[in-house]
């Protein structure tokens, strides 16, 4: 908006934390993922609408719905509304119901980074056979996702590395792609330097219980430490109740080593970032780093894995290792521990990169450069 454009918002839940002067529509659902009420047990007269039906029955399956089912609902509310819009930009539902709109109205989408990654390794995490089979069927939209894009004549992704793994991954030739790398928030994730940092105090933005984000990894490299130091782990993030996460605490002892924050505000992690020595990024894969980008935001040393995107975010400001490697990040750790100077420049290096390349300023002109592309596709006979 700022660069004289309107923009709306359509959007399923949970509901989108935007600034209060851009409007958003919420399209109708049951709110089954709700953390205050999960997977609740729908009223007779909801499931009276065929799209609750279809939404209830598919989650009691072990499916995952959403994005088929919020598709629907797109289409439904633009069929009305369209008018008022010159581009419709998804954010990777990539429903059926979004190809229906593209035959009439300019569209693109974004794709973060190919989901048949998360598929892989989740599908690849499980030990028993039946729940590898539940993986598949909560992945079973990747279908769709694939059908679909593949009809789109642009396709935004985040980084060079996610552009050849979607290309490869989804069928799609590389000329329709255009990268824009994801907008760091510097209005919320900057340094504090009224804050002191604290030594050996690390931090880690994780999706706990989530394979992909190889948390299992940095625990293991906590655990090598803590007979040579203090260290103390700070988890941005909840693991579920007696999930994997929390019984690898357990196995290996580390209760008084490793805090989970559970969700916080926006001051309270920048605070976080404030006080620790350095961040760790173990993900196995990731389609661009946002952590890893936020943490440089905040001039916090940054080590990293060479999973997927991260050493294009990285680039030259921070430690890059192995994914799954868990010697190599004790290694990695206790370099910036033992040379504090380095990790402060370190720290310097990340906040100029993401200055010089991360901002929203720069996403959102190269966006609406894609913008104008799409229109004149549509236009031409």
């Amino acid at each position: 908006m700022d660069l004289g454009h309107r923009v709306e918002v359509l959007s399923g839940p949970p509901d989108p934390q935007l600034d209060a002067d851009i409007p958003v529509h919420r399209v109708p659902s049951l709110d089954l993922y709700n953390p205050a009420d999960p997977f609740r047990l729908p009223k007779l007269h909801e499931l009276k609408r065929m799209a609750n039906l279809y939404e209830w029955l598919n989650v009691s399956t072990m499916g995952f719905p959403e994005p088929f089912l919020f598709g629907f609902q797109a289409y439904h509310f633009l069929q009305q509304n369209g008018h008022r819009y010159d581009v419709i930009h998804d954010n990777q539902s990539l429903s059926y119901g979004l190809w229906a709109l593209s035959r009439r109205w300019p569209t693109l989408a974004t794709i973060h980074h190919p989901i048949t990654v998360d598929r892989k390794i989740a599908v690849r995490a499980e030990r028993y056979f039946w729940r590898k089979l539940k993986q598949l069927r909560w992945y079973s939209f990747i279908h769709m996702q694939k059908r679909v894009a593949r009809t789109l004549s642009r396709i935004l992704t985040v980084s060079q590395c996610a552009r050849e793994d979607i290309r490869n991954d989804f069928g799609i030739p590389r000329e329709r792609f255009r990268i824009v790398p994801n907008g760091i928030n510097t209005a919320i994730f900057h340094p504090r330097p009224d804050v002191p940092r604290e030594n050996n105090r690390i931090i880690v933005t994780n999706s706990a219980d989530t394979p992909l984000k190889g948390l299992a990894y940095l625990l293991e490299a906590v655990a090598a430490l803590r007979s040579r130091r203090p260290v103390q782990l700070v988890v941005i993030g909840q693991p579920k109740p007696n999930g994997p996460i929390e019984r690898l605490v357990r196995k290996l002892d580390l209760a008084d080593h490793v805090t989970f924050t559970g969700r916080i505000s926006d001051a309270a992690f920048v605070r976080q970032y404030a006080r620790a020595s350095m961040a760790v990024v173990p993900s196995v894969y990731e389609g661009f780093g946002l952590p890893a980008g936020e943490a440089m935001a905040c001039g916090v040393p940054v080590i990293t894995t060479t999973g997927g995107a991260l050493p294009e975010v990285v680039g030259d400001a921070g430690i890059l290792v192995p994914p799954r490697d868990s010697a190599a990040l004790v290694a990695a750790i206790e370099d910036l521990l033992d040379h504090p100077d380095k990790a402060a420049a370190m720290g310097q290096q990340g906040y100029q990169r993401v200055q010089a390349h991360f901002t929203w300023q720069r996403a959102a002109e190269k966006t609406i450069a894609v913008y104008r592309e799409v229109i004149d596709d549509h236009r031409r006979p």
